[in-house]
């Protein structure tokens, strides 16, 4: 996840899916352009589902120069050797996550639309905090809306990177990519997109770089 431009995108994947035709459709998203990251975000499944996620989707990400994130598990993330991991409040605690993937992977940390936990986050050392929603998701329900406001007060005062997430799209990333938002993550606007991922990808790199301040 490095600072090619000043804001990039990171992909979800859905809840659920079959790897092996997945991998298709992630080598399609990664050919439309920049991409930072992608994070696995399997829900209810278990461990084994994991592990083949990963064996499917880490190489075509690493073929690409694109960070592989598993969602929720450290212990996966650590024996897997993936880029990274991403907790939520709810999650493993960010310092025992940390504990377990040690200090040269990423740990990004979920933090509503709460200023206290982001501050909390990064005085933990976390790679990344994540903001959201941005926008109403039918991808995950959520009782927090973080406004571009908040981008705006988090990059103006703090060095580590902020990911805007919930909702976005091409059509309406622009405000948080201007306001400052390091990242612009999506999932279902992807992958769902009638056009195919590489599309959408394209389209929102298209949208983020008309976005970005002119130094």
């Amino acid at each position: 996840m490095g600072t090619e431009q000043a804001c990039r995108l990171y992909l979800i994947t859905p809840d659920r899916f079959d790897p092996d035709p997945f991998r298709v459709q992630l080598e399609n998203a990664l050919s439309g352009g920049d991409v930072a990251c992608l994070q696995l975000r399997l829900k209810d499944v278990d461990d084994d589902s994991v592990r083949r996620a990963t064996e499917h989707l880490m190489p075509v990400c690493h073929a690409h120069d694109v960070a592989f994130l598993i969602n929720d598990r450290p212990d996966l993330a650590a024996e897997l050797e993936a880029d990274g991991v991403h907790v939520g409040q709810q999650d493993e605690n960010q310092k025992a996550a940390r504990a377990k993937v040690g200090d040269e992977r990423i740990v990004g940390v979920t933090c509503h639309d709460s200023r206290h936990l982001a501050m909390e986050a990064a005085e933990k050392n976390a790679d990344y905090v994540a903001f959201g929603a941005a926008f109403p998701t039918a991808t995950k329900a959520t009782q927090f809306r973080a406004g571009p406001e908040l981008f705006n007060w988090w990059s103006e005062l703090f060095e580590v990177p902020c990911v805007a997430i919930g909702g976005l799209t091409a059509d309406n990333c622009s405000e948080f990519v201007s306001a400052g938002a390091d990242f612009i993550a999506v999932c279902s606007n992807v992958w769902g997109h009638p056009q195919g991922p590489g599309t959408a990808v394209g389209n929102l790199n298209e949208a983020i770089l008309k976005a970005l301040p002119n130094d």
